[in-house]
This record gives C-alpha cells, structure tokens and sequence, in this order.
C-alpha cells in the first residue's frame, strides 16, 4: 500500500515552481544583505547607521502592499463571496503587520543616533501607527465573531475602511511638517532631519532590497494562505462532526 501523502503529487509542476520561487527568494535576500553591507557606499554624514534605510523602506513597502492585497482580496470575496478570497485577505493582513512592525522597529533604531530619540510623535510615525493599531484591530475583531460568513463579511468591508490609512501614512510626510525626511524626491519640511541623497551605488542596492523583500512577502503570504485554508478544512471537518 502507497504511503498517503497531503500536498501536491512528486512530479507536480506546482511543487517544482515553488521551490524555484523560495530558492529565487532566498539568493534574492542574500544579494540584497550583500548589497545592503558590501555593495552600497558607507553615508558620508550618518555613516553605517544609514544602512538601516534599506531595511526600513523595503519592509515598510512590502508592508504596504500586503495591505493593499488585503483590499483587493476583500473587494473579491464580496463580489464573488468565495472562502478563498477571504483566507487571502486574512493572510496578507497578518503578514503585512509583521512587516510593518519591522519598519517601526528599524525606524527606531535608525532614529536614534540620528534624532537622538527612539521616538517621536511625528505625523509620519504617528500615522504609521495608526494604520499599525488599525491592522492589528482587525484580527482581533475577526476573532471575535464565530459565524464563518459573518466573520468574512464583517473583515472584508473593515479591510476595504482600513485601507485609508495606507495613502494617509505615505502623504502625511510630503504634506505636512514633519521631521521624516523624503528619501525619493525633495522634502516639503524645513525641519526633516536625516535628509540625504541617493548615490548610484544606492539606488541600485535599494532597488535590490525592494525586489528581495517583495519576494519574501510573496512566500510569506503563499505559505501563510496555505496554513489558513487548512485551518478552514479543518474547522469544517470539525462542524460536520459535530452535526
């Protein structure tokens, strides 16, 4: 008798794309910590402590993203209400606030040395935070409601209201005062402090970093929609029983 077996079949070409994709992802993120310590030219007013940057930006905008793949999922499961649709919404909410909670701490530890303080209300920071609490609010929410359709419905309409806080965080630097500065293109605040410019070098390190952590988003949020629709089958498999 063959041994039972959960997941694709040995010779799935799924199975085999996949494992290109984490092995693509993982040379990705080793070029992209070369780059980061190696590659990319040391900051002539920060020094080292301006690599964080690279970190900071990647995780903030794969965070973002999440966020936005969060919406798109949740705009699918309430015009076609398919299980699918809400798993993906879910498992890109979770992935983009650990993503986001890296941005915050890298954040942190590059504002340090350079505003000599690890935080500051500031409009970036603050409005980072929000939509951080925002996030956060909607899995506990999610969890507080047991009915499978009402959960999906309730978080899909509160993933599409929570999406504001996305373009209301990038904004809030370039058009109100703010101590953040504006990496990619002038700052509007005469009181940005840690403003630099971006060498050759740089840009191709931060690009690099971009590419790499879109990636790992992509595997994070594959293996975690993954590990939710078998919670789901699970849970159904559970109900039938009890019925």
């Amino acid at each position: 008798m063959s041994p039972f077996r959960i997941g694709y079949p040995e010779k799935d070409p799924m199975k085999a794309a996949e494992r290109i994709w984490i092995g693509v992802t993982v040379a990705m993120m080793i070029l992209a910590t070369l780059a980061v310590f190696v590659y990319a030219p040391r900051e002539a007013k920060m020094g080292d402590v301006q690599r964080i940057f690279y970190f900071h930006i990647s995780t903030a905008w794969s965070g973002f993203l999440a966020f936005a793949v969060a919406l798109a999922g949740a705009v699918a499961y309430l015009r076609t209400r398919g299980a699918r649709w809400d798993a993906l919404s879910h498992a890109a909410v979770e992935v983009g606030l650990v993503l986001l909670t890296m941005a915050i701490v890298t954040g942190s530890l590059w504002a340090r040395p350079v505003w000599n303080t690890w935080w500051t209300w500031d409009p970036r920071l603050t409005t980072t935070t929000i939509t951080w609490v925002v996030y956060l609010a909607y899995l506990l929410l999610r969890g507080a409601v047991e009915n499978p359709e009402t959960r999906a419905r309730f978080a899909a309409v509160y993933a599409i209201v929570a999406f504001i806080t996305v373009p209301i965080t990038y904004l809030s630097a370039r058009l109100l005062r703010t101590i953040h500065p504006i990496v990619l293109g002038p700052s509007v605040s005469a009181e940005a402090q840690g403003q630099f410019g971006l060498t050759p070098r740089m840009v191709h390190t931060m690009l690099i970093s971009l590419a790499a952590w879109t990636l790992l988003f992509s595997v994070l949020l594959m293996l975690r929609y993954r590990i939710q629709r078998a919670q789901e089958t699970l849970e159904a498999l559970e109900a039938s029983i009890e019925d």
